[in-house]
């Protein structure tokens, strides 16, 4: 992949951390010039108060090959992504890649809760920022890619069907369903103008926050208890793919599908940083379909 985004410009939403993060830095190992964009700097913490920085995603696609741009951005204020849209427009004229990764919604979600018991802000905090977010930041940014042809437009969601899951209740459910239906809208709506949309997800995410979530680091995360964390994957795993689909000439044979990380290991060949292959897909048929215990299963074979 190197340098096969040379001269490509790129904008990544919710860059801050997990898969804005590890899209970044890959897009920024193909030879990308990559808007980082956030909420948390080095001078100043989102309402996720996390210590992860847009400054750090920057510096990580410098090293990698890229040149990194960090732009502090709250996609849920009009004026900030006007304010992004007028500085990439200035500097470049055009976005070639768009990923819509922003989330936000972690301290609102109530997993477990039925939803008639939940807190209805916090429900509706989680569509505010799952959802009017991917709107916001596509409503402006997207001129700049139609401007010209070849562009692709990525939506970053959890899951690549519209399968209900009840642990995880309405608003979440919404919110991931709602942007695999946006991948779908885009996939149609850009096609005339020569841009290739559609949505993306990872399989079990070894992010920052699952990582202290299982009390685990990316040294000995195979120690967590969850047995299903046997086939996680780091967020340069999704990365490689979006950067493989960027630099396919052809990926408009994708436009308005939701594909996973591990369909797309299997198209373009790409492994994880540890080198191995993890396969969500094929485990959770395997073993979770079939009704195997995950605890017995050998794990090496989906990896």
């Amino acid at each position: 992949m190197s340098g096969a985004l040379a001269g490509k410009v790129a904008v990544v939403t919710g860059a801050t951390r997990g898969c804005g993060r590890g899209i970044s830095i890959e897009l920024g190992a193909a030879g990308a010039t990559v808007y980082v964009t956030g909420r948390t700097t080095r001078a100043g913490k989102s309402p996720m108060n996390r210590t992860e920085t847009i400054e750090e995603t920057a510096e990580l696609v410098d090293a990698a090959g890229g040149k990194g741009i960090p732009v502090r951005c709250d996609f849920t204020s009009l004026a900030d992504v006007d304010s992004l849209r007028d500085r990439v427009a200035g500097e470049h004229g055009r976005i070639d890649v768009l990923v819509d990764d922003v989330w936000g919604g972690d301290p609102f979600v109530e997993f477990g809760t039925p939803f008639w018991e939940s807190d209805i802000d916090k429900a509706l905090g989680v569509v505010h920022n799952g959802i009017d977010t991917h709107l916001i930041a596509l409503h402006r940014l997207l001129p700049l890619v139609v401007k010209g042809r070849g562009g692709l437009v990525i939506e970053v969601t959890d899951g690549d069907d519209d399968e209900y899951h009840h642990s995880t209740g309405i608003p979440y459910y919404l919110v991931k369903s709602g942007i695999r239906a946006i991948g779908r809208v885009l996939g149609k709506d850009l096609a005339d103008h020569g841009v290739t949309g559609m949505a993306v997800t990872p399989g079990f995410l070894r992010s920052e926050m699952m990582l202290e979530h299982f009390g685990v680091t990316e040294e000995n995360w195979r120690e967590a208890e969850d047995p299903d964390y046997a086939l996680s994957e780091t967020p340069r795993y999704l990365g490689r793919a979006v950067a493989a689909l960027a630099a396919d000439p052809n990926v408009s044979r994708f436009a308005g599908r939701t594909l996973a990380s591990w369909t797309l290991m299997h198209e373009y060949g790409f492994t994880d940083i540890d080198g191995t292959q993890p396969d969500w897909g094929r485990w959770y048929v395997e073993v979770h379909q079939a009704g195997l215990d995950p605890a017995t299963a050998d794990a090496a074979k989906y990896r």
